[in-house]
């Protein structure tokens, strides 16, 4: 007599017997309810989602964003629209191979890849965690400078260490983690959305801005910068952390009722989050076109927005001291915010590549290191000039948005395997959309290149 297998079923020991759990250390650490009602198990899954949130409200979409809006009026809302709902999806997808596998994207990744192509895709990965940590570094390092008057190499320095604050929250718990995160990024929602009602966007001009023009497609600048949109409005190092995250909270994997649960509540988890996400990347967009759109003003630096939002000849009668005050407070709310889950997903990457073996501490200082050297490094051969510093940003983005597909690849074939997903496989629905996002982005980034290299 046969007994029937499970419909989906992991013992991590028995598969590999050298398998560690993603985030040891949070792993399966915060309980959650089986038989309670909706907004209770909603309350007890929600939390992952805002982490993931944060990466895509960092410091990198501010100046891509409010430039956006500052040389094209609405016009680039519908990229932000588009980026958001591809994020959604993929988002979904990453949360739902870590509930049903019980490994992240990265030890997947290695473990079905070989050893070169592996190898490759961790460089890739790790440069993609330090282009998002330049901007983080950069934005909360300008921050500290307007506000405090610090300069900026100390600022930089002054990033780095908030590794140890990372390290003391890890020892109050994970929910600490999410709280605190989810403070800074309250604090962002509210002033950009005080700032805009200030400015008393088009309300058409807004509602038309959301529907797709294919001049974005035709008009090279506008292309390169929709790209940097996308870079840093749909993160490759969001997807790992995603991955791995989602298995901070405790269920039994032989259980199919409680994995369905699991992956139905994070998915609503993280569109929720996302959804916060679009809100802030459209505030900060519809900001730039209402206060800078036809003034000419160099805006190409947070020193500058900083400084025209005080400056009546530029944003006229609302101009005051208070919103560029408010304005550093959101930067340095998003670039602190950021920066706990960029490490967070620099230590993921490097123990699911790479299986580094270290002591949580020295983990988080190497993945951290890691990121903020190359910043330092610049700053201190440039003097600490915030010109040379910031023209570092846009490029950055345009990284992320190049990286995305080794990435997302991995993470679509993955989720798309009846074998490894069992019941919980991609729609094929989902599975297409996500494909023809991928292709699409693929032959943007293409045609970027050869439009940048004038071979086109």
């Amino acid at each position: 007599m046969t007994t029937k297998k499970p419909r989906i079923h992991f013992e991590d020991n028995e598969i590999d017997p050298n398998h560690t759990k993603s985030l040891d250390e949070i792993n399966g650490s915060i309980e959650v309810p089986t038989n309670a009602g909706f907004i209770r198990t909603l309350m007890a899954y929600t939390g992952p989602g805002i982490l993931i949130a944060v990466g895509y409200m960092d410091p990198g979409n501010w100046i891509t964003s409010i430039a956006g809006g500052a040389q094209y009026k609405y016009t680039l809302l519908s990229v932000v629209l588009i980026s958001s709902l591809i994020a959604m999806l993929l988002q979904s997808m990453s949360a739902k191979l870590g509930i049903v596998t019980g490994k992240d994207l990265a030890q997947l990744t290695r473990e079905r890849t070989t050893k070169g192509a592996g190898f490759i895709l961790w460089i890739i990965a790790e440069l993609a965690i330090m282009a998002t940590d330049i901007a983080e570094i950069i934005g909360s390092a300008i921050a500290i400078k307007l506000l405090f008057n610090i300069p900026l190499i100390v600022g930089i320095i002054i990033t780095a260490a908030d590794v140890l604050l990372l390290l003391l929250l890890m020892k109050l718990g994970f929910r600490k983690i999410e709280a605190i995160v989810a403070t800074l990024v309250a604090v962002i929602l509210l002033v950009f959305a005080y700032e805009v009602l200030l400015a008393q966007p088009s309300i058409g001009g807004i509602l038309r801005g959301y529907i797709p023009s294919d001049r974005i497609i035709t008009d090279h600048s506008m292309l390169y910068l929709s790209l940097g949109i996308v870079g840093a409005t749909v993160m490759p190092h969001d997807l790992y952390l995603g991955s791995s995250i989602s298995q901070t909270r405790k269920i039994d994997r032989d259980n199919h009722e409680q994995m369905k649960q699991a992956v139905r509540f994070s998915t609503i988890d993280s569109n929720m989050q996302l959804f916060i996400a679009f809100i802030v990347n459209s505030l900060l967009l519809i900001l730039g076109a209402a206060l800078f759109y036809g003034t000419k003003s160099d805006l190409g630096r947070f020193g500058d927005l900083f400084n025209a939002l005080s400056n009546k000849q530029i944003v006229g009668a609302i101009a005051s001291p208070m919103l560029s005050m408010l304005f550093a407070v959101a930067l340095l709310s998003s670039g602190q915010s950021s920066t706990i889950t960029g490490t967070l997903a620099g230590q993921i990457i490097m123990e699911g590549f790479i299986r580094l073996r270290a002591p949580l501490w020295a983990q988080r200082l190497i993945t951290r290191l890691l990121s903020v050297s190359p910043v330092l490094v610049f700053a201190i051969i440039y003097h600490g000039s915030e010109e040379k510093i910031e023209g570092l940003l846009t490029f950055s983005q345009v990284f992320l948005s190049v990286a995305l597909p080794f990435a997302v690849i991995p993470l679509v074939m993955f989720t798309s395997n009846r074998e490894l997903m069992g019941d919980f496989v991609n729609k094929r629905w989902s599975t297409i959309c996500a494909w023809f996002a991928t292709v699409v982005l693929i032959i943007l980034n293409v045609w970027l290149i050869l439009q940048t290299l004038h071979l086109m």
